[in-house]
Order: C-alpha cells, then sequence, then structure tokens
C-alpha cells in the first residue's frame, strides 16, 4: 500500500522560510513533487524532481523554492524562503511510479502579511 504523508506546514510571516517533507512508502518513484492548491483556485504544480535529477520549478517557485530528495529514506522535501502571502495554500506531495500516481493529504502552509 503507497502512502505519502506529508509535514511541515504551518504560519510563517512574510519573508520566512519553511521546510515541507514527504516520506513515501511502497513503491519506487519516477517521479516526486510539490503541488498547491490556494482557496478558490486550481491545483498548481510548484516543483517536481525526476529520478535523472532533473529538476523543474513554477515561475513563482523559482530562486526561492528548493526541491530534494533523499533516496534511501524515500522522503521528498520542499525548502520554502523567502515566503509570500501568494505562497498561501494546502500543499500536497505526489509521487508516479510507471503504475500510477499518488496524493498525499496535504498540509497548510499560511504565509501573514
Amino acid at each position: 500500500q503507497v502512502q505519502l504523508v506529508e509535514s511541515g506546514g504551518g504560519l510563517v510571516q512574510a519573508g520566512g522560510s519553511l521546510g515541507l517533507s514527504c516520506a513515501a512508502s511502497g513503491s519506487i518513484f519516477n517521479v516526486m513533487a510539490w503541488y498547491r492548491q490556494a482557496p478558490g483556485k486550481q491545483r498548481e504544480l510548484v516543483a517536481q524532481l525526476f529520478s535523472s535529477g532533473t529538476t523543474n520549478y513554477a515561475d513563482a517557485a523559482k530562486g526561492r523554492f528548493t526541491i530534494s530528495r533523499d533516496r534511501a529514506k524515500n522522503t521528498v522535501a520542499l525548502q520554502m524562503n523567502s515566503l509570500k502571502p501568494e505562497d498561501t495554500a494546502v500543499y500536497y506531495c505526489y509521487a508516479a511510479s510507471s503504475m500510477r500516481s499518488y496524493w498525499g493529504q496535504g498540509t497548510q502552509v499560511t504565509v501573514s502579511s
């Protein structure tokens, strides 16, 4: 049974930093990523990391967020710096194997101005 469990969300002031972590179990993933969904908006990609090591960031995340993976622990992290109120959203961990994709339950990130 594949499970993705996120941790690390919370409340932070604008300009601050926050780190998210996602622990994955049950499969080997070709890609792991973070998405977010703000109230009234569609879920959007924040950053993704392929098994090759290639990364891809949304324009809003470039230069401020860093995605990384610990293969030994099968975790993926998102380090978020210089946070802005518009980064407020529920952040979801995503992972895909060759067979199917999976989502975590989401963790709330709130950035106060």
